[in-house]
């Protein structure tokens, strides 16, 4: 399933960030990935929307964002969103 409504923000260091993107993954959800590190302005952007410097962010369709969300989190969102069944 295609989504591109949801974007990650992050890096590729990050435990979290490998987290999230596997989960989304594993859904079969396709997602924009920001890379904080080498896509010019990805770092703001990401504290711009969660006011905070923690990362992955995860923005979804729907306005909302999720910061350092476990894989349980994205996939309740996925199904939430009727994205998931």
């Amino acid at each position: 399933m295609a989504d591109k409504s949801i974007e990650v923000y992050g890096a590729n260091w990050c435990g979290d960030c490998i987290r999230a993107k596997a989960a989304l993954n594993k859904y079969g959800v396709d997602f924009i990935w920001h890379d904080i590190e080498t896509e010019e302005g990805a770092a703001e952007k990401a504290v711009e929307i969660s006011g905070q410097k923690h990362i992955p962010v995860v923005t979804f369709a729907d306005n909302t964002f999720m910061v350092e969300p476990s894989a349980t989190q994205i996939k309740s969102k996925l199904e939430t969103l009727g994205i998931l069944q």
